[in-house]
C-alpha cells in the first residue's frame, strides 16, 4: 500500500500531492522539485502502476516485489536501485529480525519500498523534513538518509549484542554455572543471530563504497551528486565499525562456546573419576564377601574364633585406605 506521497521543492514539502502520477508531472515541471513516494508491502497490481509511471526496470521491479534480496546497488538506464536491510534485535528472546528497504532514485523522483518490520523511511522522512537544507539536495539526500539511518541502527544493535554477550560470558564462567545443555543451546542460538546480523551488514560494504567513490566504479554514479560522496564515506566508515564489531562478536562467541564445551568435558571427567573411585571402594568388600559366600568347607580361617571381626576390619581398612588415596589424588 502507498504510505505517503509528497512533492518537495527547494527542500520543503509543498501542498498535498494527491495521486503520484499527478505529483510526478508537477515535480518534473519544476527544476528544483522531486516526488518522494513511500510504499509498504506492495501487491503486484499496485506496484505495476507505480513501475509503469516511474519507468522502473523490470528486473528491479521483480526484486522489489519478491524481496529477500541481498543488500546491493544496481544502476539502470532510467533509475538507481539500492537494497538495504534494517535490523531489529529483541534482547528478551536473543532474536535478530531483518526487514528490507528498497530505494529507487531517478529523474525527479525517489521511491522507497519497505518489506517487513521497521520504520526507516518514515523516520528519515520526518528527520529530513526538519532539515530542509539537506532535503534541498534532492533524491540523493533521501538515499543518504535511508542508508545513514539503517547503518546507525546497526551500531545500536551491535552494542546491544555486545552487552548480552558479556552477560552470557559471565554466566558461562560463573563458579555456580551448572554447564547444562540449555547454556550451550543459548550460545549456539546467539551465534546464529550474529550470522543473521552479518547477512545485513556484510554485503552492504560494496554498495556504500561505490557511493562513497571507492573502487573503479565509484565515480560518476548516475542520479547521485558527486558532492555527496563525503557523506556516503562517513556512512561507509560507520558500517566498517559495525562489521568489525560483528567479527569480534563472532570470534568471542565461538571462543565462549569452545570454553563451555571444554568445561562440560572436564565436569564429565570429574564425575567419571568419582564414580570409578566409589566403584573401586565397593569392589573390595564385595570381592571378600563373595569369597566367603562360596560353599567351601576347606577354608582354615572359618574355624578361627576371631575370623569374622578380622575380616570386617580388613574390609574397612582397605576401603579407608582407598578413600584416602583417591582423596589425595583429587578423585573425591
Amino acid at each position: 500500500m502507498i504510505v505517503d506521497c509528497g512533492i518537495y521543492r527547494a527542500g520543503r514539502r509543498t501542498e498535498r500531492a494527491g495521486e503520484f502520477t499527478e505529483a510526478l508531472a508537477k515535480a518534473r515541471a519544476w527544476d528544483d522539485a522531486f516526488v518522494w513516494l513511500s510504499v509498504r508491502d506492495p501487491s503486484e497490481e499496485e506496484f505495476g502502476r507505480v513501475s509503469e509511471e516511474f519507468g522502473l526496470h523490470p528486473l528491479a521491479v521483480e526484486d522489489a516485489l519478491k524481496a529477500h534480496q541481498r543488500p546491493k546497488l544496481e544502476v539502470y538506464d532510467d533509475s538507481l536501485f539500492m537494497v538495504v536491510k534494517p535490523v531489529r534485535y529483541e534482547p528478551a528472546s536473543d532474536r535478530v529480525s531483518l526487514g528490507e528497504v528498497m530505494v529507487f532514485v531517478g529523474d525527479h523522483f525517489v521511491l522507497t519500498v519497505r518489506h517487513g518490520e521497521g520504520s526507516a523511511p518514515d523516520q528519515v522522512r520526518a528527520r529530513l523534513e526538519r532539515e530542509p537544507e539537506m532535503l534541498a539536495h534532492g533524491p540523493t539526500a533521501v538515499l543518504h538518509g535511508v542508508a545513514d539511518a539503517v547503518v546507525d541502527h546497526y551500531l545500536e544493535v551491535a552494542a546491544e549484542l555486545q552487552t548480552d554477550l558479556e552477560e552470557l560470558e559471565a554466566e558461562v564462567f560463573s563458579p555456580d554455572s551448572s554447564g547444562s545443555r540449555d547454556t550451550a543451546e543459548r550460545i549456539y542460538t546467539f551465534k546464529r543471530q550474529i550470522v543473521e546480523f552479518r547477512r545485513a551488514t556484510g554485503p552492504l560494504t560494496a554498495p556504500l563504497g561505490r557511493l562513497a567513490g571507492a573502487g573503479p566504479f565509484g565515480h560518476g554514479v548516475p542520479f547521485v551528486h558527486d558532492a555527496s560522496q563525503p557523506f556516503f564515506r562517513d556512512v561507509s566508515d560507520h558500517l566498517l565499525r559495525v562489521n568489525e564489531s560483528v567479527e569480534s562478536l563472532d570470534r568471542l562467541v565461538s571462543d565462549i562456546l569452545s570454553a563451555h564445551l571444554a568445561q562440560m568435558g572436564v565436569r564429565q571427567n570429574d564425575d567419571m573419576r568419582k564414580i570409578s573411585a566409589w566403584a573401586a571402594m565397593a569392589a573390595v568388600p564385595t570381592m571378600i564377601a563373595g569369597i566367603y559366600g562360596m560353599n567351601f568347607e576347606a577354608m582354615p580361617e572359618l574355624d578361627w574364633p576371631g575370623s569374622y571381626p578380622v575380616v570386617i576390619l580388613a574390609m574397612g581398612g582397605v576401603v579407608v585406605a582407598l578413600h584416602r588415596q583417591f582423596k589425595r589424588r583429587g578423585w573425591l
